[in-house]
């Protein structure tokens, strides 16, 4: 029970940051929005913030962190040189990365050209190219930050990682505020910000751990023993990232041959990313160093216990906003989005990529589920081949289906190869035995909270009909938007509760804890 609630108290710090800086970042898409609309010097600047974002699933919270934490948090718990192995790693990684921002600033247009080749007929390559430019060393900072994270949550200390990314989304909002005010260049201030808050986030975590006792600082790069292990077991896991990465590519290609899709893709993006956020990144930053310190321990049933919690409030949490973004994405996208530049076609384009996109959402967070149950155990090759699997599906109906339903079957490539790669790792994981065998209270409370979604979906829809007069009033819309949200949250917790799909009082000590 201790080790639950502890689970559970991580998942809450977690996640309450998370929300926090996924709001934030909702705030700052809709200034962008409202400044930019889906133009030019928007589609500009989204595919130059995503070029270091692309890379850092490889530095940051990706492969290597992947591979930095199970080995890290083992150590920790057998105090076996934790703090020179992190010291080594966030050297060899600081050094690597230098190199790595440098070649990509000298072959930027290469970069741009491979990420939207559409842009090439246009104006954008170029603005893309000098945002870019502006924007990469970003990778530099985060990947940094990252590691340093990993540390913190390895040692239980979740508070400052999970804080860090609100420093980027302030900084945004303070730039677009101040830009507007001075009526000044809005995309190459965008794209200064984008290092700057690197800095800052990594300032941050950097005197975190220092207080912690883990003050890192570059020395004199070596290629340790430990390090080569970190190297042999981060590869494949960064062969899957890449895999993901060609997913996005693939995505953003099929986008850019049709004006102002990149822009409704992103923010389409941006809705799903909400909740995934806050649920599969918490999940994924506490579950991992949890398992991996359990099956260093041989705590087996500890294992057990963790991974379906997890996956429990995983699912109690994803479900509904999934069945909310399916039902009602025009509500939500209209009240949101559309002012200033961002217009109602704008509106439309972005909330059908929106229903999409919640389609996939169960599956992109059960795999932020299923992961640990391979990274924990150094095994990263299989979700590789997992990921190639997914990569092949996604580039056939992206790229398939795109000159007969034009750029929404980007959407689809990503919620079909969301699914499948779900699946694959759902399918292989029951070779692990117990740790990754669901429990008789979690076969017995998903089907539940399954009935408690579809309940919902259902008060949503009929809410929204009652309420489709006050969508067309200025100032009402908000708050009709905001009575089926409501509504729709308190018809899920009475049918979720009344049947027993979950207990709203778990959720109340966890957040309170």
């Amino acid at each position: 029970m201790t080790q639950s609630i502890r689970l559970l108290r991580g998942f809450a710090t977690v996640g309450g940051w998370t929300l926090l800086s996924r709001v934030l970042g909702f705030v700052r898409d809709i200034l962008i929005a409202g400044f930019l609309g889906a133009g030019p010097v928007a589609e500009a600047f989204l595919i130059a913030f995503s070029l270091p974002n692309m890379f850092r699933r490889f530095f940051a919270e990706g492969a290597f962190n992947m591979a930095f934490v199970p080995m890290f948090s083992k150590k920790v718990e057998a105090d076996d040189n934790a703090h020179e192995f992190a010291r080594d790693a966030f050297t060899g990684l600081a050094t690597l990365l230098i190199v790595f921002t440098i070649l990509a600033m000298i072959f930027m247009p290469v970069l741009v050209y491979a990420m939207a080749s559409g842009f090439a007929a246009d104006d954008r390559f170029d603005l893309t190219v000098l945002f870019g430019r502006v924007a990469f060393p970003y990778i530099l900072f985060i990947s940094l930050a990252a590691l340093l994270s990993g540390v913190l949550n390895a040692t239980g200390r979740f508070v400052a990682a999970a804080a860090a990314p609100v420093l980027l989304n302030i900084l945004f909002i303070a730039t677009l505020w101040v830009t507007w005010v001075l009526e000044g260049d809005m995309g190459l201030a965008l794209a200064w910000t984008v290092p700057i808050a690197g800095i800052a986030q990594m300032a941050l975590v950097w005197v975190a751990a220092s207080r912690a006792g883990y003050r890192l600082l570059p020395e004199r790069p070596r290629l340790t023993p430990e390090l080569k292990r970190l190297a042999i077991i981060a590869a494949p896991a960064a062969l899957a990232g890449g895999v993901v990465q060609v997913n996005l590519l693939v995505g953003r290609q099929v986008a850019s041959y049709f004006e102002g899709a990149i822009a409704w893709l992103n923010y389409a993006d941006r809705l799903y990313q909400l909740p995934l956020g806050v649920v599969a990144i918490a999940i994924g930053v506490v579950l991992l160093p949890d398992l991996s310190r359990k099956l260093q321990a041989g705590d087996a049933k500890g294992g057990q216990d963790a991974f379906n919690r997890a996956g429990e409030v995983a699912l109690a949490l994803t479900l509904p906003c999934a069945v909310a973004l399916m039902v009602i994405p025009m509500p939500m996208i209209s009240v949101l989005f559309e002012r200033g530049h961002f217009g109602p076609d704008d509106t439309t384009a972005t909330a059908l990529a929106v229903a999409v996109y919640g389609a996939g959402l169960p599956a992109f967070v059960l795999q932020k589920v299923f992961q640990p149950l391979f990274f924990a155990r150094e095994d990263t090759k299989r979700p590789f081949y997992f990921a190639l699997v997914a990569m092949v599906v996604n580039a056939a109906i992206a790229i398939g289906l795109s000159p007969v339903i034009g750029y929404i079957a980007a959407a689809f490539g990503t919620t079909l190869a969301g699914w499948v790669m779900a699946f694959l790792l759902w399918r292989y994981s029951r070779h692990f035995g117990e740790p990754a065998t669901f429990d008789p209270r979690f076969r017995k409370r998903v089907p539940r909270i399954i009935f408690a979604s579809a309940g919902m979906g259902v008060v949503l829809y009929l809410v929204f009909i009652a309420l489709l007069p006050l969508f067309g009033v200025a100032g009402w819309r908000y708050l009709a938007l905001g009575l089926i949200v409501v509504l729709g949250a308190i018809s899920y917790g009475i049918i979720g509760q009344s049947i027993g799909a979950f207990s709203l009082g778990d959720f109340k000590r966890a957040v309170r804890r």
